[in-house]
């Protein structure tokens, strides 16, 4: 009887590869499973599936985690307005948690006795997948053939030829992972410091160059609506703001970090809607909520996106910042006035019953209703008392001037 296997299938060059040879060189029998995290409509996710059947699966298996992972991951990265290193949103990073634990649940379901993946030696996916599949099923083996076998993509690509698997090798060139927080994309270019992705490299051309402005539709932080429309989910209004915001090339950009196992990498994204989302989301805040919530949330919102993105999603402390950051949100509700444009787009401003920003207390850098210059005298003083005192004790005082002629 063959041993069983849930391989986490995507229908790209590693996947493809970890059927052919879990099948055919290994004897396993195997039963692919794709978690969708809103990046495949039900048309590729069909396709998906045939080229699975073709690669010899037993079974193929779709698991829609798209609201899940968007209840339980993506809405906090909205309120912590998370960006690693100041640039990426966790496109990949975030889902990855998400498919690793649904993969894990499955594999508990049918009584699997391997799980594998495709990841390589050199990412942070491998240390995502192998750390999740043992914590939640400790009792399942690990099979990863493209890490164990150190392959390259030319390498896997001359495999699939060799049994003759017909794929568009040409496509296969470029990693791409799409997710509804995001598309990432990998190729030749990012393993190089210097080097840009070529347009037809990524997913999306640029269509679109009118200025188009929008009102974007926040509750409790959460995106709710665009202009007119609202949606019954926030998924739905992210995939609308996507399809939107995508054509104009917008948060296309060129991630460099710290990988979990200790080197520096490099990965193109394409985030029109992530990106769009968190300063839209950022620019609200800073309207209404205070100094020090803004303080706070800072910090543990670093915290919070460096512990996702380096898989530890299942750390109970997770839970403990979710917690505070939902609490956070509880007057971030409002319109977020957003421009478009070819490339980049401009938060132009924001209306909200929760603004701080009130003229009823005075205008900045102009008047005041709520105090007296004299009282803004007095508070100067007390405000500044202990450092003043600070430096009255520690700056050394010059010498009198007779001690200073008795001396000499």
């Amino acid at each position: 009887m063959k041993k069983k296997v849930v391989l986490a299938y995507s229908g790209g060059l590693d996947t493809s590869f970890c059927c052919i040879y879990l099948t055919q060189d290994l004897g396993y029998e195997v039963h692919s499973v794709i978690v969708n995290t809103g990046g495949f409509s039900d048309e590729e996710l069909k396709g998906v599936e045939e080229r699975a059947y073709q690669m010899g699966v037993t079974s193929h298996h779709v698991v829609d985690e798209t609201t899940n992972f968007y209840n339980t991951c993506v809405r906090f990265l909205i309120y912590g307005n998370v960006l690693k290193n100041n640039t990426y949103p966790l496109s990949v990073s975030a889902e990855r948690v998400s498919q690793a634990t649904a993969i894990a649940n499955y594999a508990k379901e049918i009584g699997a006795e391997f799980v594998a993946h495709g990841s390589t030696g050199a990412g942070n996916d491998q240390v995502r997948f192998d750390m999740i599949f043992n914590i939640l099923v400790p009792e399942v083996k690990i099979i990863t053939p493209i890490r164990d076998l150190k392959l390259s993509r030319e390498a896997e690509i001359q495999y699939l030829k060799d049994h003759g698997v017909e794929m568009n090798f040409e496509k296969a060139k470029y990693s791409i992972n799409k997710g509804i927080w995001g598309t990432s994309v990998g190729g030749k270019e990012t393993l190089t410091s210097n080097l840009g992705l070529p347009e037809e490299a990524w997913p999306t051309q640029v269509t679109e160059s009118e200025v188009k402005n929008l009102e974007l539709i926040f509750e409790k932080g959460e995106l709710v609506g665009i202009d007119n429309e609202r949606y019954d989910h926030p998924t739905k209004a992210i995939q609308a703001l996507q399809a939107i915001a995508q054509p104009y090339g917008i948060g296309r950009d060129i991630h460099v970090g710290d990988t979990i196992i200790g080197i520096k990498g490099r990965v193109g994204f394409e985030a029109a809607a992530p990106m769009v989302i968190i300063k839209a989301h950022h620019t609200l805040e800073k309207h209404v909520l205070t100094k020090w919530q803004l303080s706070w949330k800072d910090q543990l919102s670093a915290f919070y996106g460096n512990w996702l993105h380096e898989g530890q999603f299942h750390d109970p402390i997770m839970r403990n910042m979710e917690a505070f950051l939902t609490d956070t949100q509880l007057n971030v509700s409002g319109k977020v006035f957003v421009q478009l444009n070819p490339y980049r787009f401009q938060v132009i401003g924001i209306e909200s019953d929760h603004d701080l920003m009130s003229n009823k207390f005075g205008s900045y850098g102009e008047m005041n209703n709520a105090w007296s210059g004299e009282d803004v005298k007095g508070f100067s003083k007390i405000f500044g008392n202990q450092v003043m005192i600070y430096h009255k004790v520690n700056t050394p005082q010059p010498p009198e001037e007779g001690a200073t002629n008795a001396q000499n």
